[in-house]
């Protein structure tokens, strides 16, 4: 797969809730509320969302910073080890 535009590597995803469609991800990077982030893993999954809500520890954040794990809501199934970059 070819990166595309500026595309920079903000985390990986460590767990996916499968029943509320929410993925953690490690931060190496900040992210907040409003960012468009690219979501890559596997052999079929490659997808552009754009950052609804950010949660930490089951709390509402606008912000999350490097070292930071973070709870997002995603589109589609995602798995551990899948990339995300900010577009």
């Amino acid at each position: 797969m070819v990166k595309a535009k500026k595309e920079k590597l903000i985390g990986r995803i460590t767990h996916y809730f499968s029943n509320i469609e929410v993925a953690v991800i490690s931060l190496v990077s900040p992210l907040k509320v409003g960012d468009k982030v690219r979501v890559v893993g596997g052999q079929e999954t490659d997808f552009d969302q754009k950052i609804k809500s950010i949660q930490i520890e089951h709390k509402e954040v606008k912000t999350g910073k490097k070292g930071q794990s973070v709870g997002i809501k995603v589109e589609e199934k995602v798995h551990e080890g899948y990339k995300v970059y900010k577009v």
